[in-house]
């Protein structure tokens, strides 16, 4: 194409986003010796691995794909994760919580506590294990305000931990990914997105999502401002009173501090709709362990969390 055509063409706010992202990923796989990409099986990291096929094929990725298992996710979103590792044909690490457990790394104060706080030791053990240099996130700046002081490429220090008075500049799109050894940087890719960026890239991609995105009947109980699914992690408590409700999770993660709205939007243009007129971030609205300041985002990320 000629530089004349070049300069006629007139990118979206999408093809922007998605420019931003595939620069960004790259950078990584330039700069770093041992990068992963962390991949859960939810929206954004499914955003992530339409972003590296666009960055890396007809190639295999310069890197593999993590999962941090609590030992408590939705099936539904856990067998997506496998089908779509598979169908990509790249290598998927799995580390779960519960082995942290079992090496007491992690000690839960009960057997009903959330376990999503507790991911970060996981997390730092699989690093160390595997001396990543880079881990890649799907976290975004409009999620939560801890995450909105975050720069694309986060440095964490030897322990793993954060320090948001202590970032390094990055101005002119130019990232500084150098680190000694046992310090790690992670990398925020889609940092710049919103959530309805999101459904517009699947939308556009026409990327396929676990089932629980969709509206569907679950039964719910109403708990902590919130609905709480009805499982065997989460189950009925007395003076529960149970309902079967049209439902959708805008995000997922452990059973027990993720809760879904009511919906009834059942395909991605009906979830963009809902999602241009809703006043509550998608954290506020399903996260229950964000609900505290003992679990506030800020101090989980100081202290190693994604």
């Amino acid at each position: 194409m000629s530089n004349a055509a070049l300069s006629s063409v007139t990118l979206s706010h999408l093809d922007w986003l998605e420019s931003e992202a595939i620069h960004i990923m790259r950078e990584v796989a330039g700069q770093c010796s041992n990068p992963v990409l962390l991949f859960s099986g939810g929206k954004d990291s499914i955003c992530m691995l339409r972003i590296a096929e666009k960055a890396f094929r007809p190639g295999r990725f310069p890197f593999p794909l993590m999962h941090i298992d609590t030992g408590h996710n939705y099936q539904e979103v856990i067998d997506f994760r496998d089908q779509r590792a598979a169908e990509l044909g790249e290598r998927l690490i799995v580390r779960s919580l519960e082995d942290s457990m079992a090496r007491g790394t992690v000690v839960l104060k009960s057997a009903d506590e959330p376990r999503n706080k507790h991911q970060s030791i996981t997390l730092l053990e699989a690093i160390e294990e595997f001396g990543f240099d880079a881990c890649i996130g799907g976290a975004r700046r409009d999620e939560e305000k801890a995450r909105a002081k975050e720069r694309i490429f986060s440095f964490r220090d030897e322990f793993g931990q954060w320090d948001p008075k202590n970032q390094r500049p990055e101005l002119w799109d130019l990232y500084n990914a150098r680190s000694f050894k046992g310090e790690n940087i992670r990398v925020f890719p889609i940092s710049n997105w919103t959530e309805i960026d999101v459904w517009q890239y699947i939308e556009r991609e026409q990327l396929a999502l676990p089932s629980i995105y969709f509206a569907h009947q679950r039964p719910v109980v109403r708990r902590s401002g919130g609905l709480l699914p009805v499982t065997a992690v989460t189950p009925v408590k007395p003076g529960d009173q149970v309902e079967e409700v049209m439902v959708r999770f805008r995000t997922v993660g452990d059973i027990t501090c993720t809760a879904p709205v009511e919906s009834d939007a059942d395909s991605v243009a009906k979830i963009i709709a809902e999602t241009a007129i809703t006043t509550i971030t998608e954290r506020g609205a399903t996260r229950l362990d964000d609900q505290t300041s003992e679990a506030s985002m800020e101090q989980r990320k100081k202290e190693g969390y994604f």
